[in-house]
């Protein structure tokens, strides 16, 4: 199985990927979100892992926009906790790190932790895991990670301070996506669809009742721009079904109701 995810080993994005698959696969290392779609078309890789929002944080929508716009297909979620933890070259304590790197994100979600160590400076780095690789390969001293346990193992790393987020219950969930064109699956249990309404009066509501006459309970709905078409918006939503049969008819029920209804990918309610 060739899995492709952002990041390298020790990211997040690893740790679904073998919390997911197992450890037999053959990861492929990704620097940014946008060079993954082609591997899949291209048959480079068999499934991409791709983060798509966090608890806190909120949606990534440039994520659903390479969703639809490669036309991958989602089959299947995960949601994974996310710990953050500082760490450095061993025998070191707090105070011998003068500068912390890290993803914009993790330092955001940390700012908290750090008001107690003034004389640490704070600064943006590209990923997680890869700050502590090159901590690693580099022997940086006086240096620490904002990064999981996973990337302390494999870059050999001391952990100086374990979950140091400032909001504890602090999740991403995951997208595992495929090119597979046949999205239906009577197993699925959940859907993604984008739908694009009217500018009446109403036509958003309409498809929501749609939804709940037909037992499916939506879990999220998100808003994006349609390019090119200003102040009109397309609507990225999920829901969790218990009859297929209920999904379908209100598949067929919505297409008549909207202008374009996409099906993004159908699967099971995701792992944790």
């Amino acid at each position: 199985m060739k899995v492709a995810i952002q990041g390298i080993k020790g990211s997040f994005h690893h740790i679904v990927a073998q919390q997911y698959f197992g450890e037999n696969i053959d990861l492929l290392e990704c620097l940014s979100f946008s060079e993954m779609p082609n591997l899949l078309l291209d048959k480079k890789a068999d499934v991409l892992i791709m983060a798509i929002e966090n608890s806190i944080a909120g949606a990534i929508l440039p994520n659903y926009a390479l969703i639809d716009d490669f036309q991958l297909n989602i089959c299947g979620e995960f949601h994974l906790p996310i710990n953050h933890n500082l760490m450095g070259l061993k025998d070191q304590n707090i105070e011998d790190i003068k500068e912390v790197y890290s993803h914009p994100m993790a330092l955001l979600q940390c700012h908290n932790f750090f008001k107690d160590y003034p004389h640490i400076k704070l600064i943006e780095d590209k990923d997680t895991a890869s700050v502590a690789k090159r901590i690693a390969e580099n022997n940086l001293k006086g240096v620490g990670a904002i990064a999981s346990t996973l990337a302390a193992e494999i870059y050999n790393l001391d952990i100086i301070a374990e979950n140091i987020q400032t909001i504890k219950e602090n999740a991403t969930r995951f997208f595992i996506l495929n090119n597979n064109k046949d999205k239906s699956s009577v197993s699925a249990n959940k859907a993604s669809i984008k739908f694009i309404t009217s500018n009446d009066t109403g036509s958003l509501a309409e498809v929501l009742s749609i939804l709940a006459k037909h037992n499916l309970n939506m879990s999220k709905i998100q808003s994006m721009p349609v390019i090119n078409t200003p102040w009109k918006y397309a609507f990225f939503a999920d829901f969790i079904f218990k009859s297929y049969a209920d999904y379908f008819d209100a598949i067929d029920e919505i297409k008549e109701k909207v202008e374009i209804v996409k099906i993004l990918g159908e699967y099971t309610k995701g792992k944790r």
